[in-house]
């Protein structure tokens, strides 16, 4: 008998469809001949399984049932997460799969709550030394000094959600005068908001996912947004150009990947997550590894970077998805 896997979308946040994207593609790679699987879509106001046939059917939370298109009860024996933000990327799900003692693709709660608050991952990462910007945090309510931003992180500067991805309520400040409503656009995202310094260089974007049996760095994907920035239209609608692998000398991707594991396993992360980096000069003109954040649940769009990452790999994204789904299934 086949086991059944949930592959659990959605969410309340401005990332919904994108989530159901990555939910499309997730579906599209899981081995059918091995398990039988469902998207589950959630948000606050319905929890619904998309049955075969086309309809719907309400899922029963107390235990994470629903009925299929014939009647009968089905309850998942394991959950694929690709929330893009709350409730499935800040360890919102993962505490309630783990009361039910269902287990799941991501990392745990500790893991999600942290790396979703971008402010509290990069202070936790730099004290093991890795590189990240110079960054304020500012909370709803709070009264902010723009000239004091500026003199703290310089211009221009990135203005973004804390929690979140994405590029949603995103800008890049170029002025002072563009702080205070830029701080306003990330908070229609979420409670708190992270001013960066900008860091200038290449852009490049790592994946890597770790099992019981081994795992895989994966090649690295370079950035080349047709945009200002990597925003939400160079990710999900094409105005970048993506470049597997990434134009890096030997030495340099050697360390980008070294880096990707050892924050991997610092984190005790599970299942596949992607590290952003931007690489830098120093004044001697060597290569300097920033990170810019840690997505663990990564885009699993037709244009999103771990399916290129793994087929640059020479793997195939349906047994990647076997492999970590049998890790804890």
């Amino acid at each position: 008998m086949k086991k059944v896997i949930a592959i659990v979308a959605g969410g309340d946040s401005s990332e919904h469809d994108v989530s159901l994207r990555s939910a499309a593609g997730i579906y599209s790679w899981i081995d059918k001949e091995k398990y039988e699987v469902y998207i589950i879509e959630v948000t606050s106001q319905a929890w619904e399984a998309h049955l075969n046939n086309g309809m719907k059917s309400p899922v029963f939370r107390h235990n994470f049932s629903f009925r299929d298109e014939w009647g009968k009860d089905v309850r998942p024996d394991y959950a694929y997460i690709t929330i893009h933000g709350t409730p499935g990327e800040d360890g919102i799900l993962q505490g309630y799969f783990d009361m039910l003692q269902i287990p799941y693709s991501t990392s745990n709660v500790r893991v999600e709550a942290m790396t979703f608050n971008k402010f509290v991952c990069n202070q936790f990462l730099r004290s093991f030394g890795v590189k990240v910007a110079e960054e304020i945090l500012v909370r709803k309510g709070q009264e902010v000094d723009p000239q004091a931003v500026v003199d703290k992180v310089g211009l221009p500067c990135f203005i973004k959600p804390n929690a979140g991805g994405s590029s949603f309520g995103v800008t890049k400040c170029k002025a002072v005068d563009d702080i205070l409503p830029a701080i306003d656009k990330a908070l229609n995202e979420g409670d708190e908001v992270l001013i960066e310094s900008i860091l200038t260089g290449v852009e490049i974007s790592n994946g890597v996912y770790k099992t019981k049996n081994g795992g895989q760095v994966l090649p690295i994907t370079e950035v080349v947004p047709k945009t200002e920035f990597f925003d939400y239209d160079a990710k999900y609608n094409g105005l970048v150009e993506e470049i597997t692998p990434a134009r890096l000398s030997e030495e340099t991707t050697k360390r980008v990947q070294t880096l990707t594991s050892a924050i991997y396993d610092i984190l005790g992360a599970s299942g596949i997550i992607r590290i952003d980096y931007i690489i830098s000069k120093n004044a001697e003109g060597a290569d300097v590894i920033n990170m810019l954040e840690i997505n663990t649940t990564p885009g699993m769009t037709a244009t999103s970077f771990i399916p290129q990452q793994v087929r640059a790999a020479g793997l195939e994204m349906k047994d990647v998805l076997s492999e970590i789904i049998a890790d804890k299934l």
